[in-house]
């Protein structure tokens, strides 16, 4: 079985990539990124190219399955550049996926292209896929699964599986989400249990966490098993603030969420977080997901804790990890820092 990952030196790319070349059923992987990695694995090479421009035909000549994980959450300043690589980007690698013959196609959908739900009780992947319209990152991973929704009618000899995890993470990534979400002015040095003062307990604040290699495992299942349709996939527990008080053995300062919501906002507008207010309001309203049929039908059972998985990204987050990626780079230091100030935050391309 040939692969092809497009976006493959990311957080969830890395993992996936590492996931197949582990499988003896997947016999060749292609890597597509905007930027090179100095990373090397094997069965796999490695294509530069951006979904938004490069002929993906040819890229995907010969492939059994596609898997689309591409995906720019920068600049949150500039919605039109993230709807070109992130919607118009997703047609184009769709487009190409059915004119290459590519009989599999796997996206990356998310807990974010869900509408507003229930905290209390979990729900199912029939659950409305319409975003939070007040975050970029909802509007389009919603108007993605529509785009689905055309694709699957008009091709139906290919096999679609969508994708929708919690929140990722691993260690190799707590820099690159650092500088996506937090930012320069996160002190590293301070993540770190009994050091940080306070977490804020925000109405409404639940969290599906899940390590990237569980993430990646399901990815792996849904290219070499005969499934399709959306998966959601999370690990358990459901995090709350006192969960992430305990982990950073922290206490717990009430906020209520129009507070929160103010102070993300003067940060953003301030330019000193790049991530939007938006996405603290999606992360409020998403509801939290079943992830039963990932169990029955994929055959997927996480192998890590959502606790496990929150302390890798704060260990990584202290210790400025990262691997040999673009995306993936670790903390360079305050010469970084300094770069990252320089490009405006939440105004990198």
């Amino acid at each position: 079985m040939r692969v092809v990952v497009v976006g493959a030196t990311g957080n969830v790319g890395t993992s996936v990539v590492r996931a197949l070349a582990a499988d003896d059923d997947v016999t060749s992987i292609v890597g597509v990124a905007r930027r090179l990695p100095g990373w090397r694995i094997d069965r796999t090479d490695w294509r530069q190219a951006d979904v938004a421009t490069a002929d993906l035909v040819r890229i995907f000549d010969g492939a059994d399955a596609v898997v689309h994980l591409a995906w720019l959450f920068q600049p949150t300043r500039d919605p039109v550049i993230t709807w070109r690589a992130n919607v118009l980007g997703s047609m184009r690698v769709f487009r190409a996926a059915a004119e290459a013959g590519v009989s599999a196609l796997v996206h990356a959908s998310s807990v974010g292209a869900y509408s507003p739900g229930p905290k209390d009780r979990a729900v199912d992947e029939s659950w409305p896929t319409h975003g939070w319209p007040g975050a970029a990152y909802g509007r389009e991973k919603a108007y993605v699964e529509r785009v689905l929704d055309v694709f699957e009618h008009d091709h139906p000899g290919i096999r679609v599986v969508r994708m929708r995890p919690g929140f990722i993470f691993q260690r190799a990534a707590a820099t690159e989400q650092r500088r996506l979400f937090g930012g320069p002015f996160v002190p590293r040095r301070l993540i770190k249990a009994g050091r940080v003062p306070f977490v804020p307990d925000i109405p409404g604040l639940r969290l599906q966490v899940l390590h990237a290699d569980d993430a990646a495992e399901a990815y792996r299942l849904a290219v070499t098993r005969p499934v399709k349709g959306p998966f959601n996939i999370a690990a358990e527990p459901v995090l709350d603030a006192q969960d992430l008080a305990k982990l950073l053995d922290a206490r717990i300062v009430p906020v209520s969420r129009r507070m929160a919501r103010a102070a993300m906002a003067a940060g953003w507008h301030l330019r000193l977080v790049p991530a939007s207010p938006g996405l603290l309001e999606l992360a409020l309203r998403v509801p939290v997901m079943k992830i039963d049929r990932a169990r029955d039908v994929l055959g997927w059972t996480p192998r890590h804790s959502s606790w496990e998985a929150m302390r890798e990204l704060f260990d990584g987050l202290h210790d400025g990890a990262g691997m040999d990626t673009p995306p993936l780079a670790p903390d360079g230091g305050p010469i970084d820092r300094v770069r990252e100030l320089a490009t405006g935050m939440g105004g990198r391309q």
